[in-house]
């Protein structure tokens, strides 16, 4: 069961600074600080789209069947974490074969739906947990990456857009919960076809 809202804040309270996220090393990182103040950062000029890791199946690292942190799969589609992080969860979902969100025939389509709705209902039945967030966005590779970010319950800081900046910040809470409620997500998935691999 992922960490309660004062349990998380007393751990981080007792913590001391957090540290600033890495996106703000980002050459896309949209802020500056001027006279004192945050301001967008000027507008970069246009230029060409820059290729995305594993464009066209070259040498894709999501593709292939022995990848870490694995945690559900089936025989088309796969879960899994990155590493621990500072939200309770965040999961992956992408298909074995390699392809992108357009590239989808209409069976895969229906297929990732579903995936995408039963995975979160499952993490938001677990306890503590108010929201779970889920975000494509395709810029870093080309490979279908759908994330989940799981929101904890009554921190309310930790609201929409910002929860991805958030789970860079915070740091990550006990390690037993956390493998916990990984398997029972693979557990509930598994219920309803696929694998359970942790």
């Amino acid at each position: 069961m992922a960490e309660t809202a004062d349990q998380i804040y007393a751990r981080v309270q007792a913590g001391g600074d957090l540290p600033a996220p890495s996106i703000t090393e980002w050459d896309v990182f949209p802020w500056v600080v001027r006279d004192g103040a945050i301001a967008p950062k000027p507008l970069a000029p246009p230029s060409p789209e820059e290729p995305r890791a594993g464009e066209d199946g070259v040498d894709c690292s999501l593709c292939g069947a022995d990848l870490p942190g694995v945690i559900w799969q089936d025989e088309r589609w796969r879960v899994k974490h990155l590493k621990q992080s500072g939200l309770p969860l965040v999961l992956v979902l992408e298909p074995i074969e390699h392809y992108d969100l357009p590239d989808l025939d209409e069976h895969q389509a229906a297929e990732f739906g579903v995936l995408t709705v039963r995975i979160a209902r499952i993490v938001e039945s677990l306890p503590n947990i108010a929201r779970c967030h889920a975000m494509r966005i395709g810029d870093g590779a080309e490979h279908l990456h759908m994330w989940f970010l799981a929101r904890p319950k009554d921190l309310l800081s930790l609201r929409g857009s910002f929860s991805p900046d958030w789970d860079d910040i915070l740091p990550p809470g006990p390690a037993d919960v956390w493998r916990a409620d990984l398997a029972e997500v693979a557990r509930k998935l598994a219920t309803h076809g696929g694998e359970a691999l942790i």
